[in-house]
């Protein structure tokens, strides 16, 4: 059972990178253009453009959940993403209190060590990157495409 659990790993990998990417895209989607319920939940309102810190948490998490979902980039990316919602936690929630069920803080948490997960397993199936990185092994080197004339 664990060998076929394992040859497995990479396509449940990559479904989680997909699941986590999405979710993550469209809080960062909902913050910078109101949809999806808005900033917050607060139905159409944006944060307004350049305040700090959440403006700039809504582009790291609109462009680091595309990156992640698409499997582009994926260790970057997740790094990234995992760095500002440890910064969310720490900064925003836990003044509020220790735990994270008491402070709001779940969410930060869990996309945290999901990226974080992320930056050291990798991208897994179905990504941009092994698609480019076997592009790239397939591609003709210089030695091989010169005709050589005597």
């Amino acid at each position: 059972m664990t060998g076929r659990l394992n040859s497995t790993q990479p396509y449940f990998l990559g479904l989680f990178r997909i699941v986590v990417g999405l979710l993550f895209a469209c809080h960062g989607a909902a913050s910078l253009f109101g949809v999806l319920g808005g900033a917050m939940g607060t139905h159409g309102s944006t944060i307004p453009a350049g305040t700090w810190p959440g403006w700039y948490a809504a582009v790291i998490q609109l462009a680091g959940g595309a990156f992640v979902l698409l499997g582009l980039g994926t260790r970057p990316a997740a790094l990234i993403a995992s760095g500002s919602m440890a910064y969310a936690y720490f900064d925003v929630h836990q003044k509020a209190a220790l735990w994270p069920i008491e402070n709001g803080g779940e969410a930060s948490a869990m996309f945290c060590w999901a990226f974080l997960l992320l930056v050291f397993t990798g991208s897994g199936a179905f990504a941009l990157d092994g698609l480019l990185t076997r592009r790239w092994a397939q591609r003709p080197t210089a030695e091989q495409t010169s005709v050589v004339t005597a």
